[in-house]
């Protein structure tokens, strides 16, 4: 039914949203919004049963705001890889970057000053940048891993394992068996906003929907949900823009 309602978004005439934006339904969302990502991409996100005629308005309503967000955006293939430096805000963590040529494959080495190398044979930025985000999925599922289980012991709970995942439009998830799914980004948003989403994800291990009880349940254990939500929301901002680009 979502797939069948999902075609019929893509095929409405939104009033002159170009042919490179994109629409999506999410059961999730309360509310209409908009990202604009670092490569200039824009996406309108519209709750379910959301009219046509109300999301042309919405975009006519934030065109403006979407122009000049684009045109701070990063030019297609204006981006350095490897990254100077990885600013990992979230567990308080900031590497340098270096390139070290060697033999053999290119593989990252972790020095004890914050130092990241890409060492061995030169290679494209694609490949440097698959290396990198590789290095970053593994970092974040060794750095979540305790808090996440920390934090449902606090709430009465026990999760299932812990997978990461590198998505361009989803924070997290949780399975019915109990699997939380969280999303590398989150590396680069504040330690707050982190752990908002946790919450989020292991409430859904007693509410599996976005029920009055599910956010009781959220707002239970933080307070200040309504807040972060909205700044997870924006999080992309703080997303390298290399993470989802491809080399030309």
């Amino acid at each position: 039914m979502i797939a069948q309602m999902l075609r019929q978004l893509q095929l409405w005439d939104l009033g002159g949203i170009e042919q490179s934006w994109s629409v999506r339904q999410s059961v999730r969302a309360r509310r209409l919004s908009v990202r604009v990502f670092r490569n200039g991409g824009v996406e309108i996100v519209v709750p379910p049963r959301t009219s046509p005629h109300r999301v042309s308005a919405f975009v006519s309503e934030h065109r403006e705001w979407i122009e000049r967000q684009r045109k701070r955006a990063v030019p297609q293939f204006d981006w350095p890889m490897p990254p100077s430096e990885l600013s990992l805000c979230a567990i308080s963590e900031h590497w340098r970057c270096t390139v070290v040529t060697a033999g053999g494959r290119l593989r990252t080495r972790e020095l004890d000053d914050g130092e990241l190398q890409l060492k061995g044979a030169s290679a494209d930025r694609e490949h440097m940048r698959q290396l990198i985000l590789r290095w970053l999925m593994r970092h974040a599922a060794l750095r979540f891993e305790a808090p996440l289980r920390a934090l449902a012991a606090q709430m009465g709970l026990t999760a299932g394992k812990l997978q990461i995942r590198c998505q361009r439009t989803r924070w997290g998830s949780c399975s019915r068996r109990g699997t939380i799914s969280l999303n590398v980004c989150l590396l680069f948003q504040r330690p707050e906003v982190l752990r908002y989403l946790m919450v989020h994800e292991l409430s859904h291990l007693r509410h599996m929907n976005h029920s009055a009880r599910f956010w009781a349940e959220v707002a239970r254990h933080e307070p200040q949900w309504k807040t972060l939500d909205r700044e997870l929301q924006q999080g992309w901002r703080r997303v390298p823009s290399w993470v989802f680009k491809m080399s030309g």
